[in-house]
């Protein structure tokens, strides 16, 4: 269905006519016109009665896409003239071959879709690789597409034109929020996804303003380990979301603490909080005093840089990190100090962003 949807949106760009597909029910099930999608056409049982097939009535042209010796599906074009007549019959051949021509790479899709689930025997996925004519043994990677579920589709066309289906290369969505590429490793490592990751970002926000999260896992070896990759760029999502909101690119190799953080489980992380601060010591820190500790982390524990960024004078930051020092019994000056309140605050976003996920919806019942 996704497919013919697919038609409808470039035929959308094409025409200027309202054209549209039913089942044999007479539901409408993709049309140029989306505010017609979900609605019924009461001709359909003239159409199927009709002996030819085509069928008109006095606003539509209708054509029965006939597989077999069964009418599958009726596609339909508003107006009755010649040149409507045409457009339908292009528009029917060009749905036709492209539900063809898509049957098997949605099969192919489906497969590496449920490798990335583990719904597929490890024994087995050889011998459909070998069915579906794809390399076994081959660098892979998982890079995941976080984008809205409005720009969903829009997203998932772009990608797939960027990034069409091959052996090697595979794009399809996972959900309406959430598209899959597995790709084919190419070069060195870390120059190749900067550069799809770069690729993808400039495309994708070239078609909407809103924001886009990649995630990316680690190379995997062969078929069978790409579902490992997954669950990688996965983690790198959930992690990167926590940690580094900020960013757009999460790579799971470069997670560093916030990883280890992630599988820790809250009990310990509370135990540690209540042994580095004092109750109450961390909230008694202001906003311009944490975007002070911000930016003297930034720049790798330098005052003069620090200072500089911040805009204020060097004994005024001594001033706000002898505050901190009073407050928390931590000196960011000291290297071990430091460590300890970075590791500490970063256990705290974690918790607090924890409690806010598990927090239940007010407006659900």
């Amino acid at each position: 269905m996704e497919e013919i949807k697919r038609c409808m949106r470039e035929i959308r760009r094409i025409l200027d006519k309202t054209v549209g597909l039913m089942d044999i029910t007479g539901l409408i099930v993709a049309c140029t016109d989306p505010a017609l999608e979900g609605g019924e056409d009461p001709s359909v049982r003239a159409v199927l009665m009709s002996e030819d097939v085509f069928a008109s009535t006095s606003e539509k042209t209708y054509l029965r896409l006939v597989v077999g010796e069964q009418t599958q599906y009726i596609a339909f074009i508003v107006g009755t003239d010649a040149t409507s007549h045409t457009y339908l019959e292009l528009v029917a051949q060009w749905i036709k071959t492209a539900l063809k021509d898509r049957n098997s790479d949605t099969e192919r899709a489906t497969f590496i879709k449920n490798i990335l689930l583990e719904n597929e025997l490890p024994g087995d996925i050889p011998l459909k690789a070998r069915e579906f004519k794809i390399p076994y043994s081959l660098d892979r990677i998982v890079f995941l597409v976080r984008v809205t579920r409005n720009d969903g589709p829009e997203s998932l066309d772009v990608l797939q034109n960027i990034f069409p289906d091959s052996k090697t290369h595979h794009t399809f969505a996972m959900d309406e929020e959430t598209i899959v590429l597995v790709m084919e490793v190419e070069g060195d490592f870390s120059d190749f996804v900067s550069e799809k990751s770069k690729t993808i970002q400039d495309n994708l926000n070239a078609e909407s303003m809103t924001r886009v999260n990649i995630g990316i896992g680690m190379p995997a070896q062969t078929l069978k380990d790409v579902a490992k990759s997954y669950r990688e760029a996965m983690l790198a999502l959930r992690v990167g979301n926590i940690f580094e909101n900020e960013k757009c690119v999460m790579r799971y190799d470069k997670l560093g603490l916030g990883r280890l953080i992630y599988q820790l489980p809250p009990t310990l992380c509370n135990m540690f909080l209540d042994e580095v601060f004092a109750q109450g010591a961390y909230e008694a820190l202001d906003s311009e005093t944490l975007l002070t500790i911000s930016k003297f982390f930034e720049n790798n524990l330098n005052g003069s840089e620090t200072s500089r960024k911040l805009f204020v004078h060097r004994n005024t930051l001594v001033y706000r990190l002898d505050k901190v020092q009073k407050i928390t019994g931590l000196d960011l000056r000291s290297f071990d100090d430091a460590v300890l309140f970075k590791l500490a605050s970063m256990v705290r976003t974690y918790l607090e962003k924890q409690e806010k996920n598990n927090r239940p919806n007010k407006n659900s019942w």
